[in-house]
């Protein structure tokens, strides 16, 4: 929802309404539990969907991934008790597994060549050692904070996973170009997401040496200021390496430094 509103698709939300129409821009948005959003596609009730890429994967959907969108990051991973002593996947033989994705997990275990015992469960899947249901787990995976406050260790990563954009594969000439719309405005807010501009003065003289310290996308903007032989120079730089520039750009005679944050970038 944030994306979208980002995106300048305006939806007023409702805890009671599961059918909503933009204000601004030709969509419903149709809210469905993530594990019926594959299918929803698929089967052309909904011409797209914002779901993680598991849920794609478990249910075999027959459709287009259009875009990963650049959240909701995670993993799919094996766990067990902290006081195993897991060492290899032959661990697994024989052994019980809780989780709510057995297609991806089965698949994993052919691939391994090892004989479990699955047990398909929904929700709540990290106590099921605790209660002795399963002798591991197979789960999502974020921040593992989740495994480590039930006693449990991550020994296997399966599959990594984030929030994709589905559509269906029969979408007809005048959704497809919605779709790109989305697409397009979706990609300019995610552009600009860990970028930053920069726009500083500077003596002409110091110009040379300035521009060696920028690694912005394309050549730096340098304008003529009102005072004789000062520029001004404007650029992009990644968030992350903000703070170091800025000391390298003062040291190099860079003035009135300033940096601000960008909503939208379009490449």
């Amino acid at each position: 929802m944030a994306l979208l509103a980002e995106a300048g698709v305006k939806i007023s939300t409702s805890k009671r309404t599961l059918l909503v129409s933009a204000r601004n821009f030709p969509v419903e948005v149709l809210f469905l539990r993530d594990d019926d959003i594959p299918q929803a596609v698929a089967d052309g009730v909904a011409d797209a969907g914002v779901v993680g890429l598991n849920e794609v994967e478990e249910h075999a959907a027959q459709v287009d991934i259009a875009q990963h969108l650049g959240f909701g990051a995670c993993r799919l991973s094996i766990a067990v008790p902290k006081e195993v002593d897991y060492r290899s996947t032959a661990w697994l033989s024989h052994r019980r597994i809780a989780t709510s994705y057995p297609r991806i997990l089965s698949q994993f275990l052919r691939a391994q060549n090892v004989e479990a015992d699955i047990h398909v469960i929904t929700g709540s899947v990290e106590i099921s050692t605790g209660i002795g249901l399963a002798d591991a787990i197979f789960d999502i995976v974020s921040s593992g904070s989740t495994l480590v406050s039930n006693n449990l260790r991550e020994v296997e990563t399966v599959m990594h996973s984030d929030a994709v954009l589905i559509t269906n594969r029969s979408l007809d000439a005048e959704k497809k170009k919605i779709v790109d719309e989305l697409l397009f405005r979706f990609e300019a807010v995610r552009s600009a997401a860990d970028k930053k501009y920069v726009l500083m003065n500077a003596p002409r003289e110091a110009l040379d040496a300035i521009l060696g310290v920028l690694p912005g996308i394309k050549s730096p903007t340098v304008m003529p200021l009102a005072q004789e032989d000062w520029c001004s120079i404007h650029t992009v730089l990644d968030e992350d390496c903000v703070w170091d520039i800025i000391g390298r750009l003062k040291a190099a005679g860079a003035q009135g430094i300033l940096v601000l944050p960008i909503e939208k970038m379009i490449l």
